[in-house]
């Protein structure tokens, strides 16, 4: 599920295809430009504002001077809002290996406001479980009918996949991204309307009316 894959050539070194990506670049569906990076938030972060140092360009995928890890346990709740209404099609992940890793990550969209006690006992449009215990980037496949015109997305985070082993009980991510399309123009932009102006029957009469008939007279 990694969403990067290695070949091998005669000279006998393996190298990865997205590792020669240019600073900025990366998947071309990424939606890193469509999302509200100064809005990203999460509940129960260890250090206030972590949240928005794991969501970055994907060429930046592989730092790990920017973790977003749990407080008091190993639950966790971020939110991601986007610029305008996108489509998502896959959510790239990078958190292990460990026992910091989410054991399972429920996906709610378009939920502003979302505490654990709603996120624990609501529906949410898809859960997303095994998460691979890897220190590689995974990309997850979502439900794209699911997921057609979304304003923002709430990760709720349940616990971390080896906490019921006696470890740690924390979570931690270090990168998150998503990938689909951009569906409109930045929300709240100025909405660009074009008005054609209605002509005026004393520009331009028509026959039979008793304007036109003024209008003849007059010439």
């Amino acid at each position: 599920m990694s969403c990067s894959h290695e070949h091998h050539h005669a000279c006998g070194h393996a190298h990865d295809d997205e590792d020669h990506v240019r600073p900025g670049e990366g998947q071309q569906d990424s939606l890193y430009a469509s999302i509200d990076r100064d809005s990203v938030s999460a509940l129960n972060e260890r250090v206030e504002g972590s949240a928005r140092g794991i969501v970055r360009p994907f060429d930046e995928r592989m730092r790990t001077d920017a973790v977003l890890e749990s407080d008091v346990d190993d639950e966790l709740i971020i939110h991601v809002p986007f610029a305008g209404s996108v489509q998502l099609r896959a959510l790239v992940l990078r958190s292990g290996p460990g026992p910091s890793t989410p054991r399972a990550i429920h996906l709610y969209k378009n939920r502003e406001l979302l505490d654990f006690d709603e996120a624990a006992d609501g529906k949410p449009n898809q859960k997303l479980e095994s998460i691979p215990d890897s220190s590689d980037v995974v990309e997850i496949p979502l439900l794209a009918a699911r997921f057609p015109d979304v304003q923002s997305i709430t990760l709720y985070i349940p616990g971390a996949l080896r906490a019921a082993e006696g470890a740690d009980p924390r979570t931690s991510i270090s990168y998150l991204g998503f990938r689909g399309a951009s569906r409109a123009s930045q929300r709240g932009g100025p909405a660009q309307i074009v008005y054609e102006a209605a002509p005026r029957t004393a520009d331009h009469p028509v026959r039979g009316t008793a304007d036109a008939a003024r209008h003849e007279n007059d010439t």
